[in-house]
């Protein structure tokens, strides 16, 4: 769990707890996080009590989810908004439906809104879900390297995709596959589409953001990690938001 210092009487601000996606660490929000005037949590996926910090393969989807529950429970900010990415989607429902009493808003950005009662395979086209349910029975839930570069990295620089390939950490097949039971409390929702994203088409991310209903859709021209290829444009999608539900 990484936070931004909170100074005196910034508990009773409005905060925003950031949710990452498969593979990835809280880090990834980190420039997003410096560029905003308020409180932030960037939220840890567990590991195995005991295990090095390589893979969370043996996790259930309740332990990822309590795991991050335990992180909010700690955090001292009365309200926040959750921003949720990719597969965090998943998870950010169940957190948001828990957390009901604190909860301002919440945010997708390229994130897989699964319908309630559903997984995150449930959200792709039929063929794409068997063989991806397939390829990750057999040979686990980390990519190749060559596809978390075409796909998570078309659009950042070599380096940065160099980087998100080296640490990319080999998830549970649970947070792919488990149906979530969640109803998200009737916030201000957001969905932040993008619009060069290889990894989640436009056709995917519209169902998104059909499933999700939000109020507001807004729209980057990046890949599937904006928060590495334009954290300023994220950041001022997410100051106007939070702008709104302040107001």
């Amino acid at each position: 769990m990484q936070t931004k210092p909170t100074a005196a009487g910034e508990q009773e601000q409005t905060g925003i707890v950031f949710v990452h996606g498969a593979g990835l660490a809280s880090g990834i929000w980190s420039k997003v996080a410096e560029g905003l005037d308020r409180p932030c949590l960037l939220a840890d996926y567990p590991f195995l009590k005991g295990g090095e910090h390589t893979s969370r393969q043996a996790l259930a989807l309740d332990d990822y989810i309590s795991g991050m529950k335990g992180q909010l429970d700690r955090w001292k900010v009365k309200r926040f908004v959750i921003v949720a990415h990719s597969i965090g989607g998943v998870l950010a429902q169940r957190l948001a439906a828990d957390q009901s009493g604190r909860l301002a808003g919440f945010v997708g950005v390229g994130a897989a809104i699964p319908k309630n009662g559903g997984s995150f395979l449930s959200v792709l086209p039929l063929p794409k879900r068997f063989i991806m349910s397939m390829i990750m029975r057999k040979m686990g839930t980390k990519p190749p390297e060559s596809a978390i570069r075409t796909g998570l990295c078309n659009d950042l620089t070599s380096g940065q995709a160099e980087k998100v390939a080296r640490s990319f950490i080999p998830e549970s097949l649970a947070i792919y596959t488990s149906r979530i039971e969640a109803v998200l409390p009737e916030v201000p929702k957001l969905y932040v589409k993008l619009l060069k994203d290889k990894e989640f088409g436009q056709s995917l991310q519209n169902k998104m953001i059909a499933n999700l209903s939000p109020q507001t859709v807004a729209t980057l021209e990046t890949g599937h990690l904006p928060m590495i290829s334009d954290p300023e444009g994220l950041q001022a999608i997410l100051q106007s938001f939070m702008f709104e539900i302040e107001r």
